[in-house]
């Protein structure tokens, strides 16, 4: 809400002849006097505050349904992004957010794995959100941007993409993967973040932990014939994965139940 200035001249005109008729009858007709006051109060709400609709459609929580829907990291990410900035988009709800880490087996196929934990032995990782869109903010397109800081605070991915939203539940997955094998740019480590918005706005704040590559350690300190065997275990493998985050999700429950 915010004060309109523009209504001062009539509405100081309405409260002289308010004051005069008020004075010159009141005592007469009370209840008329009690009316007159009870006018000039809602003139005075009326004119001066402006009620705006799109700060109202921000204090309005969630549908149960959808609150009902999220995962325990959306409702972290979601309690952190509140905390932190400004809450937004209106008209989304985040049901869930996280990240699918691409692994190299031993025997070069490639396995899929969801969760909060990422190795740095992994190929590469790729965050995503799913989100619940209301009919009124769907049909039209907005930018989805990823970020993942590490435990210095340091950006170390950024991707921003067009995504066209559609009203209901929609899979949104990064186009591409953060490097995490041999990756010498990566300072190690620890507790890093996860951080998506859309249209500016943040949608969701995920901490997770990056464990140390094994690998790389076991380089430091094998013979070279060793060393080869890592590398050969590692490399060679098809690098190409499902585009579709229904597909690396169903790959990696199917991975889960083996």
């Amino acid at each position: 809400m915010r004060f309109r200035r523009r209504n001062t001249a009539w509405l100081a005109a309405l409260t002289a002849i308010i004051v005069v008729a008020v004075a010159a009858g009141g005592l007469a007709n009370p209840p008329a006097a009690l009316a007159l006051i009870a006018l000039l109060g809602v003139a005075l709400v009326a004119s001066f505050v402006e009620l705006r609709p799109n700060r109202l459609r921000e204090a309005i929580p969630a549908s149960p349904l959808s609150v009902m829907r999220m995962s325990t990291q959306a409702r972290e990410a979601t309690e952190r992004a509140r905390r932190r900035s400004p809450y937004g988009p209106t008209g989304m709800t985040l049901l869930d957010i996280g990240l699918i880490a691409l692994v190299t087996s031993p025997d070069g196929s490639m396995i899929m794995r969801r969760g909060r934990q990422i190795s740095l032995d992994d190929k590469g990782v790729r965050p995503y959100i799913t989100l619940n869109v209301d009919p009124q903010s769907a049909d039209r397109n907005a930018t989805v941007r990823f970020e993942i800081l590490d435990h210095t605070g340091q950006t170390q991915y950024v991707h921003e993409m067009k995504t066209f939203l559609r009203d209901g539940e929609m899979n949104i997955l990064a186009d591409t993967q953060l490097p995490l094998l041999d990756n010498d740019r990566l300072p190690g480590a620890g507790d890093w973040d996860l951080r998506v918005s859309v249209d500016g706005q943040t949608m969701g704040l995920l901490s997770f932990t990056t464990t140390p590559s094994i690998i790389a350690r076991t380089r430091q300190y094998a013979p070279p014939v060793m060393d080869d065997a890592l590398v050969r275990l590692q490399d060679d493998a098809d690098d190409s994965t499902p585009m579709t985050l229904e597909d690396l999700m169903r790959s990696a429950d199917k991975q889960q139940r083996r």
